[in-house]
Formats: structure tokens, C-alpha cells, sequence
């Protein structure tokens, strides 16, 4: 019997051990992150009412009507009580209720496209603040960041002052991703093409663990990045400290820059390409590609009929990889047509080589892209691919193609 006691007590050393795990989502340090955490508290906790009282109950009864308990009132011909119904129907009913209203003003207050209305609970957001705008593009396996108002870019590094709000405009060059800083804000997925937003603010300085929170190939373990929390003299300093590290982020750096790569150091760039961002975002970094936005033109006014043939070439993007000869290590036989990395080949499939025959092009570049179709008729009438769409022909409002469908 005293064993018996004794064996539980030997599991307090393991809860010793956990004390020392950071828990970031319980402990976080911004004001969305925080709200969501009160928002799993009370959500848990509202559960809870049922979850413990059913427990107990379902203990306290296997206990009180055991079979030696001969005490107990036995009744082999119950089959109803309306206390019982009352109790078993209401309680869960209220329960859901109460869950139901806090996800409904939760989901509306912590909308990730929603501007901030406050600092933290205490402080509202000042009317004449400028949130921080940056631009986040997920990349094979790392992350680029843009700062449009400050003319500089990095790599696997982002740093925000404490107290100002921050804008994400978040995308991705390859495959759908996820950019998540936990102890910012919840998860926001990346995808090509379109644009999703974050709205935050960080509430204390510090270095924080910034991840990529959906699997996208061989490199994803290592796609991670550190979010910077700086007073405003920090910061000040930080962006200096980018401006002088003398190196421009050009159109052809960043698709050297885009090729699939791991562990790739912090990287700070001094100076960006103008609408290089946009690029990215409509699909058309690559020279000769048609823009998202251009092709949306094209649709919006009835489409360019035979003529539109002569776009394909210039709509075609996810080959890119395999054309330049640096796909990924994810891709395999199934989607590349390259040799497996096991040794058993496919029923019917010959091993080929690790890069794919490309075919000669006239009028390509050096990135194997055949550029030699172009828009005739109506396509020639879309403006040329610089990253940006327009309300009508000729603007230059930057634009996500999933935003038509708002």
C-alpha cells in the first residue's frame, strides 16, 4: 500500500522539469497575442464546467452503485427523471450559448485585417500614430521583409518599435505558407498571388521566435526568423544600420535570392527596386511574365479571344524551378519528373537525371523562360508588367488578385 502512495510522487520531478519550458503562447508580449490568449482562457474555462462536473459525476457513480455497495437503491425498471433531463439539457445549452457569443466578438474584434483600436488594455491607440507598414514575402526556406516607407529589406530578421502598431501585408513567391510570430500575434497564411494582412503591435522589447507554421517542403524545419521589439531610437539605429550595409535589393539579387535555399543568414539590404514587391505579388518577378493584375485587365473586358493565345507562355509560373535547374529537394518524380530519392522507381517510370531536359527557346533569357509570345490586339492593351493595377488602365495602386472578389 505505501508503494502504491509512493509511485505518484515520483512523477513531481518531471513537473519540476516543465516549469522550465517557455510557455510564449500563455506569456506573450503584444496586445492581439494577449487578447487571444484570454480568449483560449475563457474558452477553456467555460468548458470546463461541463467537462469537470461530468467527470465527477460519472466517478461518484461508478463508485456510489457499485455492485458490492449493497446500500445503494437498486432499480432495474427506471427509465426517466426530469430533474435529471432539466440538468443534462440546460447546463450544455448555456455552455454553448456563452461560447457561441464569445466567438462571435472575438472573431469580429481579433479580425486580422481589422486596424488596431488600442495599445493593450489600457492605452487606446493615439489618433495622429502612423502604423509601421511592412511587406512579407515567404520564400523557399526563408523570409524576405520589405520596409516600403523606410527603403530598405532583410532577410530572416524583422525589427518593430515598442507601442507603434504594424501593418503586415504578407504573400508568398513559391508554394502556400504561414507566417507566425507567437508571441505577436496568431498565424497568417502566405499564398501567391494574393495579399492577406496582420494587424499587431509588440508591447515590450525583446527577441522574439518568428516560424513558418505550414509545411512546404524539405527546408521548412529551418524557416524561422527574428522578430525585434526596439524602443524608437532602436529602431532608428536598426534601420541605419540596413541603409549601411551598401547592398541593393534589385530585380535580378532577388531572384537569385528566391531560389530554394536553407539556413540562410540575416541579410540586410540597404536599398529595393522600385514595385519589386508588387512583382512578387502579381507572379511577374521574372522578366517576361505576364502581371496578375494585367491578365485580371484582359478578363475584365471580355477577354482577348484567339488573340490571348499568344500570353500562355507568359502566364505559365510554376515550372520555374525546374527550367533553371534548382528545384527544390521536395519535388520528386510524381510532380518534377525527376529520379526518386528512394531507390525503388515507379512501376513503369526509368530513373532520369536530377534536372529536367529544357528545351532551347528563341527569345529566352537566362533564366530559361520563353518570353518570345506577346499580347496581341486586345492583350497588347494591358499595361506593362511593373507590380502594380489600376482602377482603370494606366493607375498604380498595388493589388492582390483574390482582392477583385471583396
Amino acid at each position: 500500500m505505501t508503494v502504491r502512495i509512493l509511485r505518484p510522487l515520483l512523477l513531481l520531478p518531471v513537473f519540476g522539469l516543465l516549469s522550465g519550458c517557455n510557455m510564449v503562447l500563455m506569456q506573450p508580449s503584444g496586445d492581439i497575442a494577449m487578447r487571444q490568449r484570454d480568449l483560449i482562457l475563457a474558452s477553456t474555462g467555460l468548458m470546463l464546467l461541463i467537462i469537470i462536473p461530468v467527470i465527477a459525476a460519472t466517478l461518484f457513480f461508478a463508485w456510489r452503485y457499485r455492485a458490492s455497495n449493497k446500500a445503494a437503491t437498486y432499480d432495474p425498471d427506471w427509465h426517466h427523471s426530469t430533474h435529471l433531463e432539466v440538468l443534462i439539457w440546460s447546463a450544455p445549452l448555456v455552455i454553448v450559448i456563452a461560447l457561441g457569443a464569445l466567438t462571435w466578438i472575438s472573431t469580429h474584434t481579433l479580425d486580422p485585417y481589422r486596424p488596431l483600436s488600442r495599445l493593450d488594455a489600457s492605452r487606446p491607440l493615439p489618433k495622429d500614430v502612423k502604423p509601421l507598414v511592412v511587406e512579407v514575402v515567404a520564400l523557399d526556406w526563408k523570409w524576405l521583409f520589405f520596409y516600403p516607407d523606410q527603403g530598405i529589406a532583410t532577410v530572416n530578421e524583422i525589427a518593430a518599435p515598442v507601442d507603434v502598431p504594424i501593418t503586415f501585408k504578407i504573400t508568398a513567391a513559391t508554394v502556400m505558407n504561414s507566417f507566425f510570430i507567437p508571441a505577436l500575434a496568431g498565424q497568417i497564411y502566405a499564398m501567391p498571388g494574393m495579399e492577406t494582412k496582420l494587424h499587431a503591435v509588440i508591447n515590450k522589447p525583446g527577441t522574439f521566435e518568428g516560424m513558418s507554421a505550414n509545411y512546404s517542403g524539405s527546408g521548412f524545419s529551418r524557416m524561422n526568423f527574428r522578430f525585434v521589439g526596439l524602443d524608437q531610437a532602436g529602431f532608428d539605429a536598426w534601420v541605419a544600420k540596413a541603409k549601411a550595409a551598401d547592398k541593393p535589393l534589385s530585380r535580378d539579387a532577388y531572384l537569385e535570392l528566391e531560389r530554394p535555399s536553407e539556413r540562410e543568414p540575416v541579410t540586410f539590404y540597404s536599398s529595393v527596386d522600385p514595385g519589386l514587391y508588387g512583382r512578387v505579388l502579381n507572379m511577374c518577378a521574372v522578366p517576361g511574365k505576364m502581371c496578375m493584375h494585367e491578365m485580371m485587365a484582359i478578363d475584365a473586358k471580355g477577354g482577348a479571344g484567339k488573340d490571348s493565345h499568344a500570353n500562355r507562355a507568359r502566364l505559365e509560373y510554376d515550372n520555374r524551378y525546374a527550367e533553371r535547374g534548382d528545384e527544390g529537394n521536395a519535388a520528386t518524380v510524381g510532380g518534377s519528373g525527376r529520379s526518386s530519392h528512394s531507390p525503388e522507381q515507379p512501376q513503369g517510370m526509368k530513373p532520369k537525371s536530377t534536372a529536367p531536359e529544357v528545351k532551347p527557346h528563341s527569345g529566352s533569357d537566362h533564366s530559361g523562360h520563353d518570353h518570345s509570345g506577346h499580347a496581341t490586339g486586345a492583350g497588347d492593351a494591358a499595361p506593362a508588367g511593373d507590380g502594380t493595377k489600376s482602377d482603370g488602365p494606366g493607375g498604380t495602386d498595388p493589388v492582390a488578385p483574390g482582392q477583385l472578389n471583396k
